[in-house]
């Protein structure tokens, strides 16, 4: 079956549509993977490393600020 022709039967728009869908997933796995050789990679992956460490911290550090000041204006 040629491309004109499965894109001429209707049953098989959802394979069209899935075989575009893995294109783009492709395209985009290899643009990630490509800039994962760049010359800042081990800066980003330390940066990636410190806000994974950092984030949790700040929303519970927050939360114990917002719970003292409510504390003190009682």
């Amino acid at each position: 079956m040629t491309t004109l022709e499965i894109m001429a039967d209707p049953s098989s728009a959802s394979r069209t549509d899935f075989v575009s869908a893995d294109a783009a997933d492709l395209a985009s796995h290899m643009n990630h993977c490509a800039s994962s050789r760049s010359r800042f990679f081990a800066l980003h992956s330390a940066l990636q490393s410190a806000h994974s460490l950092v984030c949790p911290r700040i929303v519970t550090v927050a939360a114990l600020v917002a719970m003292c000041l409510v504390l003190l204006a009682i």
